[in-house]
C-alpha cells in the first residue's frame, strides 16, 4: 500500500507502534520495523546512554526504517537531541511539549518530524512549526492524554480538516476493523500502542502484560487531570489518585503522590498496586501475548478483509 505515511517513512504498512515509555525498547521497534510498520523507542524512559544503547541495537536489528519518540519535557533534552543526531536518525516523533521549540533544529538536520497532539489548536501550532505529520491522539488513549477528552471518532475528522499534512490516528486502534475505521474519519496511518504494549517483544514486565491481557471494560480511567492527564489501570495506586482527586488534591498533591519512577515500578518491574499502570482503553479487547510481527500482519490481514467487506456492500 502506498499513501502519504507509507511514502514519508518508507514502510510498507501504515501502521506505527507507538513509543511508549517502558516498553518500547529496540526489541519492540526492530520488530514492528522487519514486520513492515514503523518500530520506534521511546526515549521517555531512557537515560542518555540507555537511548544511546538501544538506537544502536536497533540498527543491528533491522535494516528497514525506525524512528525515536521524545517527549519535549525531557529534563536532558539538548543531550537526546544531539544523540539524535550523532547516531543519524531519520525520523523523530516529538511529544509533551511545543514543537516550536526542536522542530526546525531536526529538520535542519535532515531528519522527518511528527508531533504527537490531541486537539485542533495544536495541531495547528504543530503545521505552522513546520512538522511533516501529526499523530491525533484520541481520548481512549493509554498514558498521557488530552484534557479536552475529545475522542478518536470525533477527533480524527475535525483535525483532518484543520491540517494539510497527513494525520495519523491513534487512541483506541488495535485491529484492523478499528484500523479502517481510522481511515474512513480521513486518517492516512494508524499508531497502536496498547496491542504492541502486549508484544512479546516489549520490554513491559510479564505482570504488566498479564495484567493488561485480563483486564476488563471500565478497568482504566483517565487521572491526574490537574498535573499531566494520564489513563490508568485500577489498582492501589489509581484508587489513592481518584480519591486525592475527589478531595480537591492541589497539582502539588497530586505530584507528591505520584512522586518519581511510579510507572517504572508498575510497568517495568511489575508492581502491580503500588505502580503507574499507564494502558488504553482497548486493554479490555487484548486477551493474548503474541509477537509483533504477528500482531501487526493480524491487523493489516483483518483491515484488508474488513475493506473488501465494505466496497461488496449494496444500498
Amino acid at each position: 500500500m502506498s499513501n502519504p505515511i507509507t511514502s514519508l517513512f518508507n514502510i510498507k504498512y501504515p501502521i506505527i507502534q507507538a513509543g511508549m515509555v517502558w516498553c518500547s525498547g529496540w526489541r519492540l521497534a526492530a520488530a514492528v520495523s522487519n514486520a513492515g510498520g514503523l518500530g520506534i523507542i521511546g526515549a521517555g524512559s531512557m537515560y542518555p546512554a540507555v537511548l544511546r544503547e538501544h538506537i544502536q541495537k536497533c540498527k543491528e536489528a533491522t535494516n528497514q526504517p525506525f524512528a525515536v519518540n521524545v517527549p519535549l519535557l525531557y529534563p536532558n533534552i539538548q543531550e537526546i537531541m544531539d544523540i539524535l543526531v550523532e547516531e543519524d536518525i531519520k525520523i523523530v516523533f516529538t511529544s509533551a511539549g511545543n514543537p516550536a521549540t526542536w522542530t526546525s533544529f531536526l529538520k535542519d538536520k535532515g531528519m522527518i518530524v511528527v508531533h504527537v497532539i490531541a486537539n485542533t489548536k495544536f495541531a495547528l501550532k504543530a503545521q505552522q512549526s513546520g512538522v511533516d505529520a501529526i499523530v491525533a491522539e484520541g481520548f481512549e488513549a493509554g498514558g498521557h492524554n488530552g484534557r479536552e477528552e475529545t475522542t478518536t471518532l470525533c477527533l480524527i475528522p475535525m483535525i483532518k480538516a484543520a491540517v494539510n499534512i497527513p494525520v495519523i490516528a491513534a487512541g483506541g486502534i488495535a485491529s484492523g476493523k478499528s484500523m479502517l475505521a481510522a481511515f474512513a474519519l480521513g486518517a492516512d496511518a494508524v499508531q497502536i500502542g496498547s496491542a504492541f504494549a502486549v508484544a512479546e517483544e516489549s520490554s513491559a514486565h510479564p505482570n504488566f502484560k498479564e495484567r493488561i491481557i485480563s483486564s476488563a471494560e471500565g478497568d482504566t480511567k483517565l487521572r491526574m487531570k490537574k498535573l499531566v492527564p494520564v489513563r490508568l489501570l485500577k489498582n492501589e495506586f489509581a484508587d489513592a489518585v481518584a480519591h486525592a482527586e475527589a478531595n480537591g488534591a492541589s497539582t502539588a498533591e497530586l505530584a507528591a503522590l505520584l512522586g518519581r519512577a511510579r510507572a517504572k515500578l508498575g510497568m517495568f518491574e511489575g508492581d502491580m498496586e503500588e505502580g503507574e499502570l499507564e494502558i488504553g482503553q482497548v486493554s479490555a479487547m487484548l486477551n493474548e501475548i503474541k509477537p509483533a510481527a504477528t500482531i501487526l500482519n493480524e491487523i493489516w490481514e483483518e483491515f484488508l478483509v474488513e475493506k473488501h467487506k465494505l466496497n461488496t456492500l449494496e444500498f
